[in-house]
């Protein structure tokens, strides 16, 4: 029988591997559908895809955070957890898509806009069911299941995709191509809930256990509709005040940026509950023990130093290839995604530690203080974007998303600091190894990329930058082996 830590570790790796490649497939499979359908078309597409999912959260309300932790404590209890959050789920989905079909008809959209997001608010049901089913099971420590349905649902989306933009380039086809891998993962989800977990879905409800989810949710909802309206809203503001082009160019730069999000996806589906039962244990007899504070602390440090030596070489390499990568994956028609990609990439550390960092304080049941800080960055950006789009457009909207995401950094640090007594020594000194080891390789990749082709410097600067680390001491065997004894431990 696999330890905690085993069963840790390949949840982890089955979750990374199956992410990595359903991102690389979503990548070859978005590149070509903007070079086939040009900038414009590609913003109708994308703004359609963004509305929807700004409503989508009027139907999760946070619960997808409340099953994990809630479950993950109380395994026994999944069918009760099943009967009440279906009770909600139902009636919220025909809210959310009444609201989106309401809106998008008083805002002044083309016919076809209008069509694509009546299409789009399908995956948007369809997909926050399928995250309810996929909350059980993380819940039930199992994501290799999970990971084949991943994976199946982006192979499912190219088949389609790929024969319509063959031989039409209909966007409306397009949109059919997602609701087809979203049926795939409904259905493929729902099945593994009876064969796996042996769940039902129609059963009596406890009442009294709807009433307990629904204030538990109260600031996940809150932090889950601030969330969206942080991340989307941007593209939402570009098509409305700029036009469907600008949005275009941007998608481009946001896409390549943001999908990088499954690497910490990825590990905090396996850490959110390790910090959760962490927390439990240490906090079960009313005393928050030394050793046990200690142990989330380490278990914490660790992975925001694993992360951080993930985002830093990313994010120094495509600042030195981001004008080849732009001009060779998606033609010189998108050369104005460059510069928004360069602002962006300069937030993807942040990005990735503000993962841990909300996790930590969810986890801890501090959810309201994340839920307040994701709400005053929300209102920071929306002012931002509303000054910065009619001046600078694309331009204004990712320098608004990159200091946005700083300020989300900084606010969920401060609070952290006050859960678990963070060692700053020991953080700064490892991740400015890390930074100096980044920055190494993008000096060399930046001279080097007169004479090679930015292809063959990827493989090179990936050797550089583990060479650098490895010369400033940005991870050591040490810290492998605290924190797998860490993750034992909780």
């Amino acid at each position: 029988m696999d330890n905690p830590s085993s069963k840790i570790a390949k949840n982890t790796s089955y979750f990374t591997i199956a992410l990595v490649i359903q991102k690389l497939l979503s990548f070859v499979y978005f590149s070509y559908v903007a070079v086939q359908i040009g900038a414009s078309n590609l913003g109708s597409y994308t703004f359609a895809l963004s509305f929807t999912t700004i409503f989508a959260v009027l139907m999760d309300i946070g619960l997808a955070n409340v099953l994990v932790r809630e479950v993950s404590k109380k395994p026994e209890e999944s069918q009760s957890y099943l009967n009440s959050v279906l009770s909600l789920k139902i009636p919220l989905a025909f809210l959310a898509y009444a609201v989106a079909i309401i809106l998008i008809h008083i805002m002044p959209n083309t016919e076809l806009v209008r069509q694509l997001v009546y299409l789009a608010g399908f995956i948007m049901v369809i997909d926050s069911f399928t995250l309810t089913f996929y909350s059980f099971i993380r819940a039930h420590h199992n994501l290799q299941l999970e990971s084949i349905g991943t994976i199946i649902f982006q192979v499912i989306i190219m088949a389609f995709g790929f024969t319509a933009v063959h031989f039409t380039k209909d966007l409306r086809i397009l949109i059919l191509a997602i609701v087809a891998g979203s049926l795939f993962n409904l259905i493929y989800s729902g099945i593994l809930m009876k064969t796996k977990l042996h769940l039902k879905f129609f059963a009596p409800v406890d009442k009294q256990l709807v009433k307990k989810i629904v204030i538990f949710t109260i600031p996940f909802a809150l932090a889950a509709i601030f969330t969206r309206i942080y991340g989307y809203l941007d593209t939402v503001l570009l098509h409305q005040l700029v036009n469907a082009a600008a949005v275009g160019y941007y998608s481009i730069a946001y896409k390549i940026t943001f999908a990088l999000q499954f690497i910490p996806l990825a590990f905090i589906a396996s850490l959110y509950p390790a910090f959760a039962s962490a927390y439990a244990k240490a906090t079960a007899d009313k005393s928050y023990s030394t050793e046990a504070k200690n142990n989330l602390e380490r278990l914490f440090e660790k992975s925001f130093v694993y992360l951080s030596l993930i985002a830093m070489p990313v994010t120094f390499g495509v600042l030195a290839i981001a004008e080849p990568l732009i001009n060779k994956v998606y033609t010189t028609q998108f050369s104005a995604s460059i510069l928004p990609l360069q602002i962006l990439i300069i937030s993807l550390p942040f990005l990735f530690l503000n993962f841990p960092l909300g996790s930590l304080l969810n986890a801890c049941d501090r959810q309201t203080r994340n839920t307040v800080h994701i709400g005053v960055v929300m209102i920071i950006n929306a002012i931002l974007n509303i000054i910065l789009i009619p001046r600078f457009s694309f331009i204004g909207a990712a320098v608004a998303s990159t200091i946005s995401t700083v300020i989300l950094y900084c606010l969920q640090f401060y609070v952290a600091k006050k859960i678990i007594p963070i060692n700053n020594l020991y953080l700064t000194k490892k991740i400015l190894g890390i930074a100096l080891a980044g920055y190494v390789m993008y000096l060399s990749l930046h001279y080097l990329l007169q004479y090679l082709n930015f292809i063959y410097l990827i493989p090179i600067g990936a050797i550089i930058y583990l060479l650098a680390v490895a010369i400033f001491k940005g991870i050591t065997k040490e810290d492998l082996t605290d924190f797998k004894q860490s993750f034992k431990k909780s």
